[in-house]
């Protein structure tokens, strides 16, 4: 039953009951009319409440029809608002916890509005690329007034109801309800009350008008902007309240109709509802069920006081989790802890943490030289230096000295999980959280599954990773997991198209302009150039067929480490991270070329984000094909929220599908033939393929 009819004496409520949010699914609609045509039709009920069962009044769309034909099957949204409005009796919206997107348009469409006090309002629409559909950009200008709806809906983000209810002439809660337990009782009270009014009061009979009307939205055109350049939707979000000032009713609507149903097809809105749903099915795990008993975490000890397990502590100690930090040396502890401290009180000086809070987190940390002190941990993460000697010798020690049932984890970045594991008598407890710098700021945390990990213990790390604020990808075990075994192949590209004549400045400014946070060359620097060279010597043993430019090791040769020795790619000043060209790097790499007999020639942008971003592809369908990722979409996380890809684009694999896997293999068959580049690593993965000759795509 998706919502339930119920008479209180002259009263008829309508509760809306599809859990979690009340998603206003096709057969959640139909409920509503059903419920709407018995009330009208029944000589006794004289009102109509409709609520929400559960945790929410309406979440508003239902995002398991999203794309079917039951999103839009009668009655669509637009249908049972109609419905309420042309009720011959009248229909009170009684609003607790979330009302939103669609939620918030039907309580529109009512004539009156009761709100509990907690409620959070909001039309998210432009989350995803849109503007609300169903009349929110019309209706809501005409009981908040034009400039704080405009800031709603432009924003998304949700506001208090007990917030909009203080707003000077407001018309949006007809009355605000003394608590969300008194909720129903009283909004069926105040249903009686206005039993008997007519004419029914409608929102679209309202006015919506603004004093400085032109100039205003100008003023917003201009603010969005700036705010939003590759997304075109907040735009549209201020065309479409504009019209709400200018056009009668009925016109604007279709306006907003027009304007929806354009920015539904477009890449942008495509990207945004392509990854809405990707970090929804990222936490799913085919063969580990929503019901898989969890391991209780209490306590957390993190091995190493570096700036990985430092970072790594502070997201624990934000979630009010007790955490133990184990170095070998007092100086480390002492270096570790000053950098957890310096990190919190950047926060409490920008304002972003009080004080009081501040001092709470640093409570919850407790150094230690010795592993015995860490022993009654539930889970114990491991951050030191990336070598499988020295986890050998840490993983042993851990199952000496940890409880039985902990879970043992490890933030390595590339090594085999299977191994490190093998250290133990226990593989089914150990897990790989590969954590991204600044882990206490990065989003992304890969999982790694290791062949004997035990399903309760990554249903527990799942679990956790959302506490801790995480989007958190689960990867099989392979060299450099999903997203560092991919970026090994852009960074390898990159190294070729300076062998052949482009500069690292114009091939991050190529990417950049596409919309990477951070281009291939200007990343190296960041992250330190000495890592990329220890992973190059260690496949020099293990894989000597791979072929690199050699320019990154003549550069690290120099000592040249990036922004932490003021010297990479680029020079650097003291203090700044502006990225300096460097004469030096320009005249070493050109040297490098003649040493080749390699004539530098013009590349252009649109060849080295090609290169660049379908080695992604590549390397990533590859990953798909060995079960490494479990979904496409589980790789377009990884990117978007680890490695700084344009999100208006959706990550890579979303972006080859939007390009057309056809182009994308034919754009492939031309690097092949470059003498220059890796002609073994161009030919196109069979799932590519596959896909590409079937006219598929990979999400």
């Amino acid at each position: 039953m998706t919502a339930e009819y119920k008479v209180h004496g002259d009263v008829a409520v309508v509760t809306m009951n599809n859990p979690p949010v009340n998603g206003l699914g096709y057969a959640t609609r139909t409920a509503i009319t059903d419920g709407l045509n018995k009330a009208n039709a029944d000589p006794a009920v004289k009102a109509i409440v409709i609520t929400g069962a559960g945790k929410a009044f309406s979440g508003g769309a239902d995002i398991k029809e999203f794309g079917s034909p039951k999103a839009t099957a009668e009655p669509n949204l637009l249908s049972v608002i109609l419905a309420c409005e042309n009720s011959a009796k009248p229909i009170v919206a009684a609003i607790h916890s979330v009302a939103m997107g669609g939620g918030l348009e039907l309580s529109l469409g009512c004539h009156y509005r009761i709100a509990a006090p907690g409620a959070n309002i909001a039309l998210p629409e432009v989350k995803l690329g849109l503007i609300p559909g169903a009349g929110g950009t019309m209706r809501l200008p005409r009981v908040l007034g034009v400039e704080p709806a405009l800031n709603m809906i432009v924003s998304g983000e949700p506001v208090k109801s007990e917030m909009l209810a203080q707003l000077p002439g407001q018309k949006l809660f007809d009355k605000m309800a003394s608590s969300p337990e008194a909720l129903l009782e009283e909004a069926i009270a105040f249903a009686r009350s206005v039993a008997d009014t007519r004419p029914l009061p409608l929102v679209r009979n309202l006015p919506s008008k603004h004093p400085m009307g032109d100039a205003y939205f100008q003023f917003a055109r201009n603010m969005v902007k700036g705010m939003a350049k590759n997304f075109p939707a907040p735009a549209k979000c201020v065309d479409a309240v504009e019209a709400s000032t200018k056009k009668k009713f009925d016109e604007g609507m279709a306006y907003e109709r027009e304007i929806f149903t354009a920015l539904m097809f477009t890449p942008e809105s495509r990207a945004l509802r392509h990854l809405f749903m990707a970090e929804r099915a990222a936490s799913k795990i085919a063969d580990v069920p929503d019901d898989t008993k969890q391991r209780e975490i209490k306590k957390v000890a993190v091995i190493g006081a570096g700036t990985m397990g430092g970072g790594i502590s502070m997201n624990f100690l934000n979630a009010g989790i007790p955490v133990t930090i184990l170095e070998m040396k007092q100086e480390a502890i002492d270096r570790g802890l000053a950098t957890i401290r310096k990190n919190y009180e950047g926060q409490v000086k920008k304002g972003k943490l009080k004080q009081d809070k501040y001092e709470q987190r640093m409570a919850l940390l407790k150094p230690t030289l010795s592993y015995e002190e860490i022993g009654d941990a539930d889970l114990v993460i491991e951050a030191v230096f990336e070598e499988m000697g020295v986890k050998e010798t840490v993983f042993k020690k851990l199952d000496e000295v940890m409880k039985k049932g902990a879970i043992l984890a490890s933030n390595t970045s590339t090594l085999d999980l299977d191994k490190i594991a093998s250290f133990t008598k226990r593989p089914e407890d150990v897990v790989g959280l590969h954590f991204f710098s600044p882990a206490n700021v990065m989003k992304l945390l890969e999982v790694v599954r290791g062949k004997k990990t035990g399903k309760d213990v990554l249903a527990t790390v799942m679990a956790l990773a959302k506490k801790i604020k995480k989007t958190a990808v689960v990867s099989g075990v392979t060299d450099g997991f999903i997203g560092n075994r991919m970026i090994e192949q852009y960074s390898r590209q990159a190294g070729f198209l300076l062998d052949e004549g482009a500069t690292p400045q114009q091939v991050d400014r190529a990417i950049e302009r596409f919309g990477f946070a951070m281009g291939p060359f200007r990343m190296g620097d960041l992250a330190g150039n000495d890592i990329g060279w220890a992973i190059r010597k260690r496949r020099a043993a293990e894989r000597p067929d791979m072929k690199y430019s050699r320019t990154a090791d003549k550069l690290c040769e120099l000592g040249r480490f990036g922004q932490k020795t003021g010297a990479g790619w680029y020079d650097y000043q003291a203090g700044k991270r502006d990225a300096i060209p460097s004469k030096l790097v320009e005249d070493m790499v050109a040297e490098h070329r003649k040493s080749l007999g390699i004539e530098p020639r013009r590349i252009s942008d649109e060849e080295i984000v090609q290169r660049l971003v379908f080695a992604l592809v590549n390397e990533g369908a590859r990953i798909l094909e060995e079960g490494i990722a479990a979904r496409a979409s589980d790789i377009d996380m990884v990117y978007i929220t680890g490695y700084g890809f344009p999100i208006h684009r959706g990550g890579p694999m979303l972006y080859a599908d939007q390009v057309g896997l056809f182009n994308v293999v034919q754009a492939m068959k031309r690097f092949q033939a470059n003498p220059r580049d890796d002609a073994k690593f161009w030919e196109p993965a069979p799932l590519l393929m596959k896909l590409a000759s079937e006219g598929k795509t990979f999400s």
